[in-house]
């Protein structure tokens, strides 16, 4: 693949995410057998963790759009290589469950081979995803003392 396609694949990602495309639609710019890796505490949020198949992906919208409420997501850079893009940015989601913002820098690397993503992983501040999700709301708890 070229740099190019690279590019391209990591665009579509972010166009449909960010149209609320329906889950299906995005799993199909993923292989059958992709890689997922999001490091971090595999007990705060059903999508942390090492898992395989584009089911992967169609679950982490699922449950992300159901559990999360984006409040923004900015995308700093886009680079890109023959078989990888890289997708550097930030952003802030309020857990529903508790309450509590996540604010956090992030790295997605995309792996691409025959113009589909096979491996996605997703660097983030993994403290303060299980912090915000685990804990109950900073908020109310501070209310009642």
């Amino acid at each position: 693949m070229a740099q190019a396609d690279s590019l391209r694949l990591a665009q579509e990602l972010l166009a449909r995410m960010g149209s609320g495309a329906v889950p299906e639609e995005i799993g199909e710019l993923f292989n059958d057998n992709l890689e997922w890796e999001i490091a971090g505490d595999t007990g705060a949020l059903p999508w942390i963790g090492t898992k395989s198949g584009r089911a992967a992906i169609i679950d982490f919208v699922r449950d992300s759009r159901a559990m999360i409420e984006r409040i923004s997501f900015e995308v700093q850079d886009i680079l890109a290589s023959a078989d990888q893009a890289v997708i550097l940015g930030s952003l802030a989601s309020k857990v529903k469950r508790t309450g509590n913002i996540i604010n956090t820098r992030f790295a997605i690397v995309l792996t691409v081979a025959h113009g589909e993503i096979v491996r996605f992983q997703m660097l983030e501040d993994s403290f303060a995803v299980s912090q915000a999700a685990r804990a109950k709301n900073r908020n109310e708890e501070a209310a009642r003392h």
